[in-house]
This record gives structure tokens, sequence and C-alpha cells, in this order.
């Protein structure tokens, strides 16, 4: 097998491993809970540590694989995601596992930012499409077979066993990786903003340990609001940070863009409904109900199984249709099968559940697409001198989706404004150096040389 071939095997296989410690650890839960005697407010740490991790590096971590090298951050990633399981499976009280998903989150932050970017530097053309396609359904098979792996293995071994069998995998992964992965930097590495990381993460920390606690107390406690203050004001610095420096972590005009905020607006709704529902629904199957993990997993498979059904036929369907006609009826399939699943009773079967678990997951598999296309963003020159001028983006800008050849007139340094986007097969030529950056004069193009890029 081709050397790139082995990329995508090492980057799926490590996609797989850190998005399936998303859901599967849900269904083992209430075995933590009863083996290490958890709290309630200890288990949703066990699930908000991972998370709180990989969110709040997930940036830092692309710009640190650019600079410093995106198989040398991957396989850096390889060993803390490992290493983090390792530690869970053999923690001895909630606070040990608590650390240890922490740690397996910054693992994964790691492993996730530099995934498409491997990819997209490995392969090029129709072959990047079927990487990225085998990435996008590897993702949504992770995702949907989470619950039930989770169940067979907290039933069939233990609950410790849904962490050691990352250990495998990741000892494989990282061998192939060292062996077989090319290494790639950004021409265009920014530096690290490390006050925005700081102020970020302790704003995202504060908030979410506020939220978890105000279950515990009351929201009116003094240490809740005190956190709830203390993230105000740490994600306010954060954003008059990001304002200020040169090269920030996160550049704040993407929110002017009705796509990214749509989709940051959609990926909240579904997070905070449908995926923080499903803590509680597996605490009532099994604590209530007295279902095994397996028969958890199994019975969550209605809804998982149609999310990965429906999610096949939306990656197809988004070829022809606007994104926002799956998508915006999706959440509202994802709110009325929550709705539906109201009204048990202490009489209340798991049957009651059948009719919102199938129209949730089918509204989860409209909105979350799994076959990403390969996509390159077309950027507009902002510099005097070049009002009207478009070229493709340059590598630092759209590493994940665009084609890795650097353009030539970002790299005179020139800041650039991403406009819309277009699928990289209906992209013309890119015009010559001699055309399009006229470096000593710093004019705009000819009309007649480069009028397709205005």
């Amino acid at each position: 097998m081709a050397r790139k071939w082995w990329t995508l095997v090492v980057v799926c296989a490590a996609t797989f491993m850190l998005l399936l410690d998303v859901t599967i650890v849900v269904v083992a839960l209430p075995d933590i809970e009863h083996a290490l005697g958890a709290s309630f407010s200890q288990l949703q740490w066990v699930t908000d540590a991972y998370a709180l991790a990989l969110a709040s590096l997930l940036l830092t971590s692309g710009s640190i694989s650019d600079k410093f090298g995106r198989r040398r951050i991957f396989s850096i990633g390889l060993v803390v995601f490992t290493i983090g399981s390792l530690l869970c499976g053999v923690a001895q009280d909630p606070t040990m596992l608590i650390v240890s998903r922490a740690l397996q989150g910054i693992g994964g932050a790691a492993l996730f930012a530099t995934s498409l970017a491997l990819l997209a530097a490995t392969f090029h053309g129709r072959e990047r499409g079927i990487a990225f396609g085998a990435w996008g359904a590897v993702t949504g098979i992770a995702t949907a077979l989470g619950p039930i792996l989770g169940g067979v293995l907290t039933t069939g071994i233990t609950w410790r066993s849904i962490f050691l069998v990352n250990l495998p995998i990741g000892i494989i992964a990282l061998f192939l990786t060292l062996r077989m992965v090319d290494e790639s930097r950004s021409p265009h590495a920014r530096r690290i903003d490390w006050a925005g990381v700081l102020t970020f993460t302790a704003g995202l920390l504060a908030g979410v340990y506020g939220l978890t606690e105000a279950g515990q107390r009351s929201w009116t406690d003094g240490l809740v609001l005190g956190c709830f203050v203390a993230a105000a004001v740490l994600l306010v610095a954060f954003v008059i940070v990001e304002l200020r420096v040169a090269q920030p972590m996160f550049d704040l005009g993407l929110l002017r863009t009705p796509t990214f905020g749509g989709g940051l607006i959609a990926a909240f709704a579904m997070n905070g409904s449908l995926f923080a529902m499903l803590l509680y629904v597996v605490l009532y199957l099994q604590n209530s109900l007295g279902y095994s993990a397996m028969d958890t997993g199994l019975r969550l498979l209605v809804m998982s199984g149609c999310t990965m059904v429906v999610a096949t036929i939306a990656g197809r369907l988004s070829e022809h249709l606007p994104l926002r006609w799956l998508i915006g009826p999706g959440l509202l399939l994802v709110g009325g099968g929550l709705f539906l699943m109201a009204g048990l009773d202490a009489g209340s079967s798991w049957t009651h559940l059948i009719p919102g678990l199938i129209v949730a997951g089918i509204g989860s598999g409209r909105s979350t697409r799994r076959s990403p296309r390969p996509r390159s963003a077309w950027c507009r020159y902002t510099s005097p001198g070049w009002p009207r001028a478009s070229t493709p983006p340059s590598a630092r800008s759209a590493s994940r989706w665009a084609s890795p050849s650097t353009d030539r007139c970002s790299a005179l340094g020139w800041p650039t404004r991403c406009t819309t986007t277009l699928p990289v097969a209906r992209m013309p030529p890119m015009p010559t150096a001699s055309t399009c950056c006229s470096v000593s004069a710093r004019r705009s193009p000819s009309s007649a040389a480069c009028a397709r890029w205005r």
C-alpha cells in the first residue's frame, strides 16, 4: 500500500479513538459511580474535563503544529492521549479519573487539530475528496458506535476496559505515524497567542465549574456567582486580547460571516440539547429501570443508528441542496424529539423514549454532515494598492480545506480576508506570479490577466 494511504489509516484510527471516547464513556457512568463512589457532580466532570480540555486547546494545537510540524504534534498527541487512557483505566478515585480525562482531552486536541491538515498536505485532487470522505465516515461511525461498544465492554469486562482498549490502538498508530507519515509545516506559521489561550481556557473553566456546582449548591451561592463573574471577566478579556494582538488565536472577524456564525449556533444547539441529555437518559435507564450497560447501549442504538443512516444520506444531499435546508429542519426535529421524550413518570418504560429517540436521531443526522467535500476559501486582499485582486488562500488560512499550494501573493505577508467558498473542482486556474503579483509596483493585476479573480 502506498505511503500516503497509511497516513489516511493513521489519521482515521486516531480520530475514531478520540471521538469514540466522547460517547463511549456515557453508558459506563453508573458503573463508575458505584465503583469509585463518585457524586453526580463528579460524573459530570468525567465528561466535561475531556470536552473542556479538547475545546480550549484545539486552536492552540493548530498554531503549534503549523510552526513545529504537524506529524510531530500529532505524535505527541497520540502519546499524551494513550497515557491519559492508561491512567483512566487504573484510576482509583474520581479525582484521578477526572484529571486523567483532562489529559486525554489535551492529547485529543493535538490529534484533532492536525488530522485534516495532514490529509490536506498528503492528498491532492480527487484523492483528497476520497480521503476527506473516509475521514468523515469514520467520525460518524465513531459517534454512533460509542454507546453500544461502551455497553459491551462495560458489561462483558469492566468499565476500565473502555479506556484500556485505546492502548493497543494508540501504540500501533504511533508506530505507523513515525514510520509512514511525512512531516509538513505551514509556511505562514503564526506566533502562539498565549494571552488568548490563558484567558479563553480560564474563562471556560470558570463558567463550566459554576454551572456544575450550581446543581449541587444553588444558583445564588457565593462560589457559583463568583465563578460566573470570573468567567464573564475572563471571556471579555479574551475578546480584548484577540482584537489587539497582531496574530490572534481566533479571528473575531469570522463571526461576521453568516455561514460561520450559523454553524456555531447550530453546533451549540446540538451539543447543548440532545448530546447533553444523553447523560440523564443513561442514568434513568440504568439506575431507575435497572438495565445493564449493554442493554442501555442497545436502546440508545435506536437514536445513533438513525443518526448514522440519515447523516450518510444528508452528505449526498448536501451536494445539491443548501446546507441551511438540512441543518435548520434537523434542529427542529431534534427539538421535537426531545419534546416527545417528555412526560416520564414512575410507571413509564423505556419504550416511551422510542419515538423521541427516532425523531431526534433523524434530526441529528440532518444537522451533522459526515462527509465534508474539499473546499477552498477565496480571499480578497485588503492592503492598499490591491483593492480588487482576489486569490486562493494561503496555507495558513485554509490548511484544512484548501490546496496546500501556497499562494504567491500572500507570501508577501499582506493581509487577506476570506469572502466566500467554492468547491476545489470549480476553482479557475491560479494566475502566474507575473500577472498576479507585481511586487515592485504593488499594483493590482491588469483587468485582462486577472479579471476572473475580481
